[in-house]
């Protein structure tokens, strides 16, 4: 199988019918053997009968339905765990995505990119709610991961499957696949692609999920960073609490040690500031950061070690005789 193509579902009844078809045309100019997956994400519509539907007349037309509604990333994940292509191929179900589009990003990952990410130029959605705010997000995520991308929440993006083997998505993370591939060592490309306003159905986006986003972002940039040495950031705060303390208890020896009987002078005892309060609370929160980073070390070594897990990935090998290496096979590692 050479392209699977992942288009999550939530309540879009009256898309499902010229998703189909227009996927069936933009397919039928490819020479590519491919499959569509449909995860129907708990619609309480006539989506699940539709997708049926859909699945009963074409063969190549996989469905997966969910018990009830996770989400988008979940229903993400799981078109990934049942894809069986090459190259994967996200997009959403509203027909704002145009599927003619699939052939630009499978030219570009052709030059060699491992992941090509499509770029909204030409939005159709209200400018206040959703694309200032996506502007706002994009240029934020891109500063703090390094990947500049000019649009994450494009859901059209065509990836490598061995750059994304393995990872697990929670929350809003569908969107930072990009920076996971690139952690990886991926190549990224971005290339303008359509985007038609919606004609049916209702978004299911609003403001409250470009804080979701934001929030999620600070779990990314965390495991990019620091998923192997948590001590730096738990350490890190910890040491600063503490030195906090030692300056916070200066000041107030400060204050003490100034001549009590002389007019206009600093004296002050150590029950008339709050001072020594916050050098209890500098120093205990110093203490325990500190702490809890040698937790974590101990979690995530536990989490190397015990599962043999990789920390690193080998893109290939030359002059290795079969077998030789078991551990460091390509695409894998030996840990520790």
């Amino acid at each position: 199988m050479d392209l699977s193509i992942i288009i999550p579902i939530y309540n879009e009844q009256e898309n499902i019918a010229a998703m189909a078809e227009r996927l069936d045309a933009a397919m039928a100019t490819l020479d590519r053997a491919w499959e569509v997956i449909y995860v129907n994400d708990g619609s309480t519509d006539d989506s699940a009968a539709m997708l049926d539907a859909v699945a009963a007349a074409n063969p190549r037309v996989r469905v997966v339905q969910f018990r009830r509604n996770f989400g988008q990333t979940a229903a993400m994940m799981a078109g990934i765990d049942h894809a069986r292509g090459e190259i994967l191929v996200p997009m959403d179900g509203d027909l704002q995505n145009d599927p003619a589009d699939i052939a630009a990003l499978l030219a570009k990952i052709d030059e060699g990119y491992d992941v090509v990410s499509g770029w909204r130029k030409n939005r159709q959605d209200a400018w206040l709610t959703r694309v200032l705010p996506s502007r706002c997000a994009n240029m934020l995520i891109s500063w703090i991961s390094g990947v500049h991308l000019r649009d994450y929440g494009c859901s059209l993006k065509a990836y490598r499957r061995e750059v994304i083997q393995g990872v697990k998505l929670y929350g809003e993370m569908h969107r930072f696949i990009p920076i996971y591939a690139n952690w990886q060592g991926a190549k990224v490309a971005e290339i303008p692609v359509n985007h038609h306003p919606r004609t049916a159905g209702t978004s299911k986006y609003g403001l409250n999920r470009t804080i979701k986003v934001l929030l999620d972002l600070i779990v990314v940039k965390f495991l990019v960073s620091y998923s192997q040495k948590p001590i730096y950031v738990f350490g890190g705060f910890g040491l600063l609490s503490m030195l906090s303390a030692v300056l916070t208890f200066g000041v107030m020896l400060f204050y003490k040690l100034q001549p009590k009987d002389v007019p206009n002078t600093w004296h002050k005892d150590f029950v008339e500031t709050p001072l020594p309060s916050l050098v209890i609370m500098f120093f205990l929160m110093g203490f325990i950061s500190i702490l809890m980073g040698l937790i974590a070390e101990l979690v995530m070594r536990t989490y190397y070690e015990s599962q043999n897990k990789p920390t690193y990935v080998v893109e290939r090998r030359v002059n290795f005789d079969d077998g030789e290496g078991e551990g460091a096979a390509p695409g894998a590692g030996s840990g520790g």
